[in-house]
């Protein structure tokens, strides 16, 4: 029997609104993709971004342009040419990789020599919002180890204050989404270090952020919109000490594995990120996650509804997979 791909669209609610520097959004929009084989079936879940030029459309064409390739057996070492980084490719090879551990009993985990992996603790977090309402989201779960918070204003001061005193034993990881001027980039900056906060994710905008290199970082800078797969590394060494690594932009687990050893190679502390999805896109992000320096892989737990079987989340810890899950 052949291999057949099946695709589908699908729509989670999420839980409130979920609201960034860019904009804010009710629902998480996500692609399936099945593979069956000889009575395995594999899958992948992906979630499109506009930012990077996605609809759920654009991203469904791309996997039927490439049907043929796959159906007829394409090896997850071949799609990485057949098929650009982004997110189609992402579904399709993490949907590769379920299929292969279905079809010989061996565990991803196992394929990649985690002999037994471990729970992460995961970020959780607390969307874009007035100062008042950012602290009340911070408030209720400053219990969790790690707190990512989205600001990306030209006035972010309130809000940093405001969640770290409201959440004054977290540790606090800030998004900005592109979203900082330069001009307020290195106040923002040292307000964020007098703070205590970790790292900041992303100030400038992907393409426009050379002033990163000419300036004194006070603490972590990561890149995200600026990194999407290897080749993009070298170019960044310069203005950013870390790096966001997330399956849709990678184009799935088989570049983001070549990327995050890399990315350590060249020494970039090394975040694994997610778009807002299912467990299903969480569970091959989780095994990337082993000894990586950050994880935010809350996605599930800002949904109103999940999958099932889903992840485990307990407090701040996400745990591995099961294979009824993936892999």
């Amino acid at each position: 029997m052949p291999r057949i791909l099946d695709i589908q669209m699908n729509s989670f609610p999420i839980a409130g609104t979920f609201i960034i520097a860019r904009g804010a959004k009710t629902q998480a929009e996500v692609i399936t993709c099945t593979l069956t084989d000889e009575g395995a079936e594999g899958h992948g879940e992906c979630v499109p971004y506009r930012r990077y030029g996605e609809t759920m459309e654009s991203v469904l064409a791309q996997i039927e342009a490439a049907r043929p390739l796959i159906e007829a057996g394409i090896s997850r070492r071949d799609l990485l040419s057949a098929m650009p980084p982004g997110a189609a490719r992402n579904a399709v090879d993490c949907a590769l990789w379920d299929l292969e551990a279905k079809q010989t009993g061996q565990s991803v985990a196992s394929r990649l020599g985690i002999a037994d992996p471990k729970p992460l603790t995961t970020a959780y977090t607390i969307s874009l919002g007035e100062p008042e309402v950012m602290a009340a989201q911070a408030r209720e779960h400053a219990g969790r180890t790690l707190l990512k918070v989205k600001v990306g204003t030209g006035d972010d001061e309130s809000r940093i204050r405001a969640v770290r005193a409201a959440a004054p034993e977290a540790a606090i990881i800030l998004d900005a989404n592109e979203g900082w001027p330069e001009a307020v980039l290195e106040r923002h900056l040292n307000i964020a270090a007098e703070a205590g906060v970790t790292l900041v994710e992303q100030p400038l905008p992907a393409g426009r952020d050379a002033l990163l290199a000419e300036i004194h970082r006070p603490l972590l800078v990561c890149a995200d919109e600026s990194v999407h797969h290897t080749g993009d590394l070298a170019s960044l060494a310069d203005r950013y000490d870390a790096i966001n690594i997330k399956l849709d932009k990678s184009g799935g687990l088989t570049e983001a594995l070549a990327m995050k050893t890399e990315a350590e190679r060249i020494g970039f502390a090394i975040m694994i990120g997610c778009m807002v999805g299912t467990s299903l896109a969480m569970a091959p992000a989780v095994l990337l996650g082993q000894n990586a320096d950050f994880v935010d892989l809350d996605g599930p737990l800002l949904l109103a509804r999940d999958r099932e079987p889903g992840l485990r989340y307990v407090a701040s810890r996400v745990f591995p997979p099961e294979s009824s899950l993936w892999g």
